[in-house]
């Protein structure tokens, strides 16, 4: 009796188990395996979209920079300048030498009818017709009194008005040469010439205006623009980073992308009290007369031209377990993070005292995406880590 009840009950336990063990699913695929990439470093699939933001440099060594830029101005070399006013007074009359003209030294520059040349060209010939007649006069008493005729009184003040005729007719002389008049001359006309050679950079005369030698703005100013200079404010700070005879850079907005060379000439010797900076000059030359004066320019002091050093963008850096970091690419796609030591930090780049060779090629834009990057590749090996039995 037991047998014959025991036996159904355990063909149905056998036939659930069998129903159980085919429910089961089936997953014979092979685990999929995450490569492990060397510490610090990425690669970039080749078809991977990033690629077009990541900017390569190869790094060489350039001349160290030694402050951040400073702000300057171009302005007149003054040796090569000159302001010319008029000796005298009176009314334009003719031709003006036009606004950016190009002169030589004694080219005329204006012409002036003015009533003073006429006295002093008056007071000229009346002093040589003075000078004639005391010098005659002089000569008669001479003879009389060497035949005793007249007194050595008369004859000592005859040589006394010879001289003082000679003393105004040398005055009257020279002061129609400072005038740069020729004497001869009884009219009223005046040339005001240029003394430099150079170009019209300002005028401040029309036709029929009315000058004086006392007026506040010059005539015209004549530069010569083939050399200018710039001017700029260095820190107290930093006056012992510059000294005459270095090199500068000098940038300018009209022309973005493109570098000026100038040469230190002169350095301050006080210090502004209330910005604490050392007025500094540079020479500036002009050849092309492309740079005019009152432009704004940012200048960088350069170090020795053996003085030299690697320096990167400061896009190429990122801070990470307070230390500097950057990426070199060693292959097509391949990026290693590397620890550098940065030394002095300007506004867009930075000086490298250890860490990266010149030849190497410098992420220079991109670091941070690639930073990304490798984060991401972390977190997928950490999955991949946590998911094997």
């Amino acid at each position: 009796m037991n047998i014959k009840f025991f036996d159904p009950i355990l063909l149905i336990i056998g036939l659930l188990g069998l129903s159980l063990l085919a429910c089961q699913p089936h997953n014979n695929e092979p685990k999929r395996q995450i490569t492990a990439l060397p510490k610090n470093e990425v690669i970039l699939s080749p078809d991977s979209p990033k690629r077009a933001y990541i900017k390569e440099a190869i790094v060489e060594l350039v001349r160290r920079p030694l402050m951040d830029p400073v702000t300057g101005k171009i302005t007149y070399d003054e040796t090569r300048t000159a302001r010319v006013s008029s000796p005298i007074a009176g009314r334009v009359v003719g031709t003006i030498a036009a606004l950016g003209a190009h002169v030589q030294a004694g080219d005329a520059l204006a012409e002036l009818d003015s009533p003073e040349l006429g006295q002093a060209q008056s007071d000229y010939a009346e002093a040589l017709a003075d000078l004639n007649l005391a010098h005659r006069a002089f000569q008669r008493m001479q003879e009389l009194y060497a035949n005793g005729i007249a007194p050595r009184k008369d004859q000592e003040q005859a040589q006394d008005n010879l001289t003082r005729a000679r003393s105004e007719a040398e005055r009257a002389r020279l002061r129609l040469e400072n005038l740069g008049v020729r004497t001869g001359r009884t009219d009223n006309r005046f040339v005001l010439h240029a003394p430099i050679a150079g170009t019209v950079t300002e005028r401040n005369i029309n036709p029929g205006m009315e000058v004086r030698p006392d007026l506040s703005a010059p005539l015209f100013v004549i530069s010569d623009l083939g050399r200018l200079w710039v001017q700029m404010d260095i820190f107290e700070k930093d006056i012992g980073l510059i000294h005459a005879g270095a090199q500068v850079l000098v940038r300018v907005p009209a022309y973005p992308g493109e570098i000026f060379t100038a040469t230190v000439s002169y350095i301050g010797q006080v210090v502004e009290e209330a910005t604490r900076t050392v007025k500094v000059r540079c020479t500036l030359p002009n050849p092309e007369f492309r740079l005019l004066p009152a432009m704004y320019t940012a200048i960088e002091v350069q170090s020795a031209p053996n003085d030299k050093a690697v320096v990167v963008p400061l896009t190429a850096l990122f801070t990470e377990d307070q230390s500097d970091w950057l990426f070199v690419a060693v292959g097509d796609g391949h990026y290693q993070k590397r620890p550098v030591k940065a030394g002095l930090r300007l506004k867009d780049k930075a000086v490298i005292l250890e860490g990266l060779n010149p030849g190497e090629r410098l992420v220079a834009d991109g670091a941070l995406l690639l930073r990304t990057e490798e984060d991401a590749e972390q977190d997928a090996e950490q999955k991949g880590g946590e998911s094997k039995p």
